[in-house]
C-alpha cells in the first residue's frame, strides 16, 4: 500500500485528468500514475475516451469521441474549480428530498403522547430489575420512590464501568456532564418542575451527533479528535425533556459497519460476534441494560440491522420528522434519527420529544406525533406476502410472529410489490457518501480508516466517481417510480409485516421514507455472522426480530399494532444471559 503522501499526489493526477463522471483515464494510465506519481498525465484524446468508456459502459463512435473532446478542458477546469471548494459536511444540496408525492394528502396531527401505564409497585432492590425497566417504570419509581436520577444515572454508569469493555459500546462518557444534569432533573423534580416521560432517565447517543467541547469522532479515525462547539438539536431536545447523557455511544466508521477507530462493538448475545451497524453501540448497550434508551440513526438499515443482531426493539421515524442538524451527514436524502429502546412503548415517548419541524436541517418536514397504545385497531389491515415467510432466509421466528399478528384480531391481506431493480438505488447512496467525504478520497486520508477491504467506504468511494451523471439522475428517477409503487401499495393496506430482509423492503422503505418499527420476534441458532475465519460449525442462540412498516408519519398507529403484538410474543422482557444481572 502506497503512503498517503504518494496517494495524495497520484489521486490529485487521476481526479484532475478525470471527468464525464466516468474519469477519462485509462487502466495502464492509472497503474501507470499509482506507481510512479511524477508521471505527467496522459493527455486526453480519442483512445483515452475509449478507455474510459468500459467504466461508465457506453460505447461511443471514433467520430463522437474526437468530437466530445472539444472545449472539453473548459468542462475539466469547471469541476477542479468544484472540487476547491472543499464543502462542510454539514451543507446540504440544494435539491432535498421529500417523501409526500404531489397530490397525495396527509392528515395533520396534534402533540398527544400517553405511554403505557407502568406497574404501582415498589422499588426493587436488584439494581439490574432497575436497570432493565421500562422508561414509564422508571419515571414511576423517580416520582414515587427514593428513586432519584442521581442514583439511576449511577447505576447504568456502574454497568458501563463492568460491561462497555468487552461490549465495546462507548467511546466516550461524559460522567461528569451525566452527573450535573441528574443532579438538575432531581432539583426540578423537588421544585414541582415535571419536564416529560424522559425527565432524569440516562441515555446514550451515537457518536454521530454533535456534543459540546465533547469529541465527537464519526466513528472514524480521521476524526476522533473532533470537538464541535455546539450540541446537535436532538442532544438539545433531550436535555429540553430532562433527560441524562451517560455518553456517546460508538458507531461503524463513518455511519457502516460496526467497525470503529478503536475496536468492534459487540453483540451482547454473543460478544464473539459484532452487534451490526451502524448504530452499533445504541442496540448493543440498550439490549445490555447500560442506559435507559439510546439514540441512533439509520440511512440504510443502522437502526433495524443492530436492533435485530442484539434483541433491542428501533423505531426508525418518516423521513424528515427528526431533525438531524449537528449530526454527520452520510446520505442526505437517506439519513433518518430515532429511538432504539427495549420496548415499542418507549420508542414512541422518545420520538415524542425529539419530533419536529428545524429550519436549520434542510430535509425537516413540520409533522405532530399522536401516540396512545390503547389506539383501536378495528379494521386494521396488514398485509404481507406469503413469500416473504418461506425458503431458507426466513426463520421460525417470522412465522411465529406472523401468526401472533393474525390472532390480534387485524384483517391481513396478501400483496405483493411491484417488479422492479431495487437493488441498483444502492448506488445513489454511495454517490452521496462519496460526496460527503470528498475530502478523504482527494487528500488520501481515507487510508486512516480502519476497515479497507472491497466493500469498505475507502474502495467504493473511489468505485463510484465512475458512476456517470446521466445514471445519478436516472437512479432518482426509479427513486419516485419505487415511491409511487410503494404508495399504490400503502393505498391498500395499513402497516406491512415482513421479516427484516425480505424481498428488498429494508432498501425500498429507506428509499421511500416510510417508518418501520423492529421488535423482537424469538430466537434462532446462528454461527458467528461477518466474522472472518469464524468456525460455521458452532451456532449461538442469538434473537430473531421482525418488522412493522407503516404509511407515512403514522407512526402512532405502527407502535400501538408493535405494542399488542409484543406483548402477544412475550418475549421482549428477556435479557442477554451473560448482562442480565
Amino acid at each position: 500500500m502506497s503512503t498517503p503522501s504518494d496517494k495524495h499526489v497520484s489521486r490529485r493526477g487521476l481526479l484532475a485528468a478525470g471527468a464525464l463522471g466516468a474519469g477519462l483515464v485509462g487502466t495502464k494510465a492509472i497503474a501507470q500514475q499509482a506507481t510512479t506519481p511524477d508521471v505527467a498525465p496522459e493527455a486526453l484524446s480519442p483512445r483515452l475516451v475509449e478507455c474510459a468508456e468500459k467504466l461508465i459502459p457506453i460505447d461511443y463512435t471514433e467520430a463522437e469521441r474526437a468530437q466530445l473532446l472539444n472545449g472539453f478542458e473548459n468542462q475539466l477546469q469547471s469541476v477542479t474549480a468544484l472540487r476547491a471548494q472543499n464543502f462542510d459536511n454539514a451543507l446540504a444540496p440544494a435539491l432535498t428530498f421529500d417523501p409526500r408525492l404531489p397530490g397525495v394528502q396527509i392528515a395533520p396531527q396534534n402533540n398527544a403522547v400517553r405511554g403505557a401505564s407502568p406497574e404501582e409497585i415498589p422499588l426493587p432492590d436488584n439494581e439490574a430489575d432497575i436497570a432493565y425497566a421500562s422508561l414509564a417504570q422508571l419515571g414511576y419509581w423517580l416520582r414515587n420512590s427514593d428513586l432519584t436520577s442521581r442514583k439511576l444515572t449511577g447505576i447504568y454508569l456502574d454497568r458501563i464501568d463492568r460491561f462497555g469493555p468487552s461490549l465495546e459500546c462507548f467511546v466516550t462518557r461524559t460522567t461528569k456532564r451525566a452527573v450535573d444534569q441528574a443532579i438538575d432533573a432531581d432539583i426540578a423534580f423537588r421544585d414541582g418542575k415535571d419536564l416529560g416521560p424522559l425527565h432524569g432517565i440516562p441515555y446514550g447517543v451515537k457518536d454521530l451527533f454533535d456534543t459540546a467541547r465533547i469529541p465527537t469522532t464519526w466513528g472514524a479515525a480521521p476524526y476522533q479528535h473532533r470537538r464541535p462547539k455546539t450540541d446537535a438539536t436532538i442532544v438539545e431536545k433531550l436535555r429540553e425533556a430532562g433527560a441524562v447523557l451517560l455518553g456517546k455511544t460508538t458507531c461503524g466508521a463513518l455511519a457502516y459497519g460496526d467497525i470503529w477507530f478503536n475496536g468492534t462493538t459487540r453483540n451482547p448475545w454473543n460478544i464473539k460476534e459484532g452487534s451490526s451497524g451502524s448504530s452499533a453501540g445504541s442496540a448493543s448497550a440498550t439490549a445490555a441494560g447500560l442506559v435507559g434508551f439510546s439514540i441512533g440513526t439509520e440511512t440504510l438499515g443502522s437502526i433495524v440491522s443492530p436492533a435485530d443482531r442484539c434483541g433491542a426493539t428501533g423505531l426508525r421515524p418518516t423521513y424528515g420528522r427528526v431533525s438531524r442538524h449537528g449530526a454527520m451527514a452520510l446520505c442526505w436524502s437517506l439519513d433518518k434519527v430515532g429511538a432504539i429502546c427495549r420496548n415499542v412503548d418507549d420508542t414512541a415517548l422518545v420520538l415524542s420529544a425529539i419530533n419536529g419541524f428545524d429550519v436549520q436541517d434542510a430535509g425537516s418536514i413540520d409533522m405532530g406525533f399522536a401516540y396512545d397504545p390503547a389506539l383501536g385497531q378495528k379494521g386494521l389491515v396488514v398485509g404481507y406476502d406469503p413469500a416473504w415467510f418461506t425458503g431458507d432466509a426466513a426463520k421460525d421466528a417470522d412465522r411465529d410472529a406472523l401468526k401472533a399478528l393474525k390472532k390480534l384480531g387485524v384483517k391481513t391481506k396478501k400483496i405483493t410489490l411491484p417488479d422492479l431493480p431495487y437493488g441498483v438505488l444502492f448506488l445513489s447512496l454511495l454517490a452521496e457518501s462519496a460526496a460527503a467525504f470528498e475530502e478523504l478520497t482527494l487528500s488520501g486520508r481515507d487510508d486512516q480508516l480502519v476497515w479497507q477491504d472491497d466493500e469498505a467506504w475507502p474502495n467504493t468511494f473511489r468505485q463510484i466517481r465512475f458512476l456517470s451523471s446521466v445514471d445519478y439522475v436516472q437512479l432518482d428517477r426509479l427513486r419516485r417510480k419505487t415511491m409511487l409503487a410503494m404508495d399504490d401499495v400503502m393505498a391498500k393496506v395499513d402497516v406491512l409485516i415482513t421479516p427484516n430482509y425480505a424481498a428488498d423492503l429494508l432498501t425500498i422503505t429507506n428509499y421511500t421514507g416510510h417508518p418501520c418499527l423492529t421488535l423482537r420476534a424469538g430466537y434462532h441458532d446462528s454461527p458467528i455472522r461477518q466474522t472472518k475465519g469464524a468456525d460455521e460449525s458452532i451456532s449461538y442462540r442469538v434473537p430473531r426480530n421482525i418488522s412493522l412498516i407503516g404509511r407515512l408519519f403514522e407512526e402512532g398507529q405502527l407502535c400501538a399494532l408493535g405494542h399488542r403484538l409484543e406483548r402477544a410474543i412475550g418475549l421482549y422482557q428477556d435479557r442477554p444471559p451473560q448482562f442480565k444481572s
